[in-house]
């Protein structure tokens, strides 16, 4: 009992929440933020096991294109969305196409982080259950891309 009330204390688990997500067949979209990445896993839980299917974090996105003058921008809304789009494609070959969200002791905060990796996933084919409300625009970043090369282009 005493490992129970230590890690709620560490603020590790949530055991009510941690419950309904096992009780689901579905696999996890696990989502958890440092203080300079953002990290997207696909869960599957087996008898009292949790196994990790796919594991991807925003330091892979410098491998996968990502600008290298923009190394100090992976916690960003964009790398979280391109995360989530690369962890959605990773799951294709896995045959995976519906999973449920889970995002641990984090704050639920509409458009943050968290829900940019949800809206790249969604975007890129992987049925996840989340409220289209909290989803970020992710339009933004094409306007300040659009505005960012008009600037270059005048100042030449």
């Amino acid at each position: 009992m005493r490992s129970v009330r230590k890690r709620r204390l560490q603020r590790k688990t949530d055991y009510k929440a941690r419950l309904a997500l096992l009780k689901s067949p579905l696999p996890r979209l696990v989502i958890r933020k440092t203080n300079r990445y953002v990290i997207a896993q696909i869960v599957s839980s087996e008898i009292a096991q949790d196994k990790v299917l796919v594991g991807k974090s925003t330091r892979d996105l410098l491998s996968n294109g990502w600008p290298e003058d923009k190394k100090g921008s992976l916690k960003s809304l964009k790398a979280a969305y391109e995360l989530g789009k690369l962890i959605a494609n990773e799951v294709k070959d896995k045959k995976i196409e519906q999973t449920i969200l889970d995002i641990g002791m984090h704050r639920n905060i509409h458009k943050s982080r968290i829900y940019a990796v949800v809206k790249g996933a969604v975007d890129s084919g992987l049925n996840v259950k989340v409220d289209p409300e909290v989803l970020p625009s992710m339009s933004e970043g094409k306007e300040s891309k659009e505005k960012e090369q008009k600037i270059e282009e005048e100042q030449k």
